[in-house]
């Protein structure tokens, strides 16, 4: 940071402020402007000059993230949904989608005007016994199409197409037909639909249903991305989770099917994500679980085969592009980090960004 201006920190959310900064993607130098909490491409007199040197890029995005979590099949804890949503801030993650909660954010969370920016689905919807208890919304397959259409608006819908069986190994939960009905419902309600997939069954019907986002997509079949290219869908990976349940699953004491069905795709997942985003698909860095893991994500995605301004987009513009959040065009809300070092060739950088500004606001 030019030690000649005077610090960010220092920045009230009332103030006009100014930065100027090699901007990503590409890295032109740029002039921002914030004011009143929004971003303005043109001088604003008497503007704050924060910065003068360094990389600037729109805040991070984790596009699978759930959070408010204190214990898997637990319910909904405010107080960890706040801490954690304060720690997202502090890491320059101004959005987070939220594919899925035990039960629905409160409205007071989704309202706030500063911090993180939230996209959510509401309780994912499961076939009964096929979803972790007391996480899910339980339906037949003759009543996903209703579930998936109620409460029309802005959002998102989750869907469980595959899930541990009764046999011993993970299967389709649904079939092509009901889910193609469960999406339709939900997009004529206005909503996208997000569906977890794990099993190249429930991986082909999701895309063949029309899903908008596929979910982890572990075995996800390769001769289905062109289709799921071609309509512009989405892949979030959430690698990093699977390394990390990796030797649990590698237990003795799980069932031999299931140690296979996980071993093989966690093999084959990279070069999947990498074939993925060569067809086109559209890759996004998502972390599921803990909250606070996103730069971990990019560089998995780094480590699968993208190139690195990608799987930085994959956490930043590409994901607010898809999402349609805030970024940095004039008017939008102003979520801003700031680096001293370009992040392309250290990533760590953005680990703890040297400045966030969310809604026009410094973050510290």
């Amino acid at each position: 940071m030019d030690p000649h201006l005077a610090p960010p920190s220092a920045a009230g959310p009332a103030e006009n402020l100014h930065l100027r900064a090699r901007l990503l993607p590409g890295g032109a130098e740029t002039d921002l402007w914030i004011t009143g909490g929004v971003i303005s491409r043109s001088p604003v007199p008497g503007a704050r000059t924060i910065v003068s040197t360094g990389w600037v890029l729109p805040a991070l995005v984790d596009t699978h993230l759930h959070v408010g979590v204190a214990e898997i099949g637990g319910p909904l804890d405010r107080d960890v949904l706040a801490g954690e949503l304060d720690l997202l801030a502090r890491n320059g993650i101004g959005a987070a989608r939220i594919p899925g909660s035990p039960s629905q954010l409160p409205d007071e969370v989704l309202s706030r005007e500063r911090g993180p920016l939230l996209q959510h689905a509401g309780v994912p919807l499961a076939a009964p016994d096929r979803f972790i208890p007391g996480w899910g919304r339980l339906v037949c397959g003759d009543e996903l199409a209703e579930a998936a259409g109620e409460e029309p608006g802005p959002g998102w819908v989750k869907i469980i197409a595959d899930w541990f069986d009764d046999v011993g190994d993970y299967s389709a939960a649904f079939d092509t037909d009901v889910l193609r009905r469960a999406v339709a419902a939900a997009h004529r309600s206005g909503r996208r639909v997000a569906v977890h997939t794990q099993s190249a069954e429930g991986g082909r019907s999701a895309v063949l249903a029309g899903a908008d986002s596929i979910e982890h997509g572990m075995h996800l079949p390769i001769d289905v991305l062109g289709e799921l290219a071609a309509r512009r869908g989405v892949l979030v990976p959430t690698g990093t989770v699977f390394e990390q349940l990796a030797e649990s699953m590698a237990s003795e004491q799980v069932p031999a099917a299931l140690r296979r069905w996980y071993q093989d795709g966690l093999a084959a997942h990279p070069e999947l994500v990498r074939r993925a985003w060569e067809a086109g698909v559209t890759v996004l860095a998502g972390t599921d679980l803990p909250v606070g893991s996103l730069i971990d994500e990019v560089e998995w995605l780094v480590a699968a085969g993208l190139p690195v301004e990608e799987a930085i987009g994959a956490a930043s513009w590409t994901a607010r592009e898809v999402l349609d959040l805030p970024r940095l065009r004039d008017g939008d809300r102003a979520d801003v980090i700031w680096t001293e070092i370009d992040p392309r060739t250290e990533l760590s950088v953005l680990r703890e960004p040297d400045l966030v500004i969310l809604s026009g606001s410094a973050v510290g």
